[in-house]
């Protein structure tokens, strides 16, 4: 089953029913733009991968879960790119969206998304109401405090920052709603899956310090050396190069091992080690190859 072809069905779903009329117009242009093209949509994808694995006995469930991830991740990531927080100009490759349409509509689209998330588990998981609520608190833990990505992004606004706590919240945060989601909109025990959410976040989290600190721009799509000119925390600079690569690694084992024993359990662990692949930068790989 393609994954990518699922997700992106549903996110222009989820997109063309608040944008229908197009009004105001602007706006509704900004949030498609933030939406598409995507990145590689790991989260709804692990999110859908987990269902699959776990039975996926409510498609309908895992679909609306999977699409709000993903549009709280967008939303995510216009607020993070405005110049108030990262000051990127790019992102995904392309002019970041306070670039293209401007803060007070970057602002506005990201709110809105952020509603749509929401909006979309209540609209869209009529067919399985009791998986409603339960979908809207992991999600919304996984989003607002105290230990979200909301929260995360506070946290670079503190004096010290504990880096464990930072990546918990900024990153891991939102694998870890992911991962539960999946197995809650399936029918299955979350707490089985929170392992495996919580060393993926750290994987990929670490990952992306590596990237910020050995990749270029033009291929992550964003500018790099970012935490450093915001004197953020950063796992390259505590544990140095690598140090940093020998954390990814161990973390992906970790994550491959907390895979509960279900029938999708061989599909799930090929989809980590080939995540874990993409996320390494091309030199590094280049020279540990």
């Amino acid at each position: 089953m393609d994954l990518q072809k699922r997700i992106d069905r549903n996110l222009e779903q989820a997109i063309t029913f608040a944008t229908a009329g197009g009004n105001p117009s602007i706006l509704c242009d900004a949030m498609r733009y933030a939406v598409f093209p995507g990145g590689a949509r790991i989260r709804p994808r692990l999110c859908l991968a987990v269902a699959l694995a776990a039975g996926d006995e409510a498609p309908n469930a895992s679909s609306a879960a999977a699409t709000a991830i993903e549009l709280l991740h967008c939303a995510s990531l216009v607020h993070d790119d405005l110049p108030c927080f990262d000051d990127a100009a790019t992102r995904r490759g392309k002019p970041s969206v306070h670039t293209t349409f401007g803060e007070t509509t970057a602002v506005l689209a990201g709110d809105a998304m952020i509603v749509l998330a929401f909006e979309t588990i209540a609209r869209e998981c009529l067919a399985t109401p009791d998986r409603i609520a339960p979908l809207i608190g992991v999600i919304g833990r996984a989003v607002g405090m105290p230990h979200g990505i909301i929260a995360g992004q506070a946290w670079e606004s503190e004096k010290t920052i504990d880096l464990k706590v930072y990546h918990r919240a900024k990153t891991s945060s939102l694998f870890i709603g992911s991962t539960t989601a999946g197995a809650i909109a399936a029918g299955a025990d979350p707490q089985n899956w929170y392992g495996l959410g919580e060393a993926l976040g750290d994987a990929f989290q670490v990952a992306d310090d590596l990237r910020d600190c050995a990749a270029s721009a033009e291929e992550i799509g964003k500018p790099c050396g970012q935490d450093a000119v915001n004197d953020r925390p950063n796992a390259v600079h505590e544990l140095g190069l690598g140090g940093a690569v020998q954390r990814l690694q161990d973390l992906v084992g970790q994550a491959a091992a907390s895979i509960p024993d279900c029938r999708g359990s061989g599909m799930l662990k090929q989809l980590i080690l080939d995540e874990a692949k993409r996320l390494v930068p091309k030199s590094l790989a280049t020279a540990a190859a």
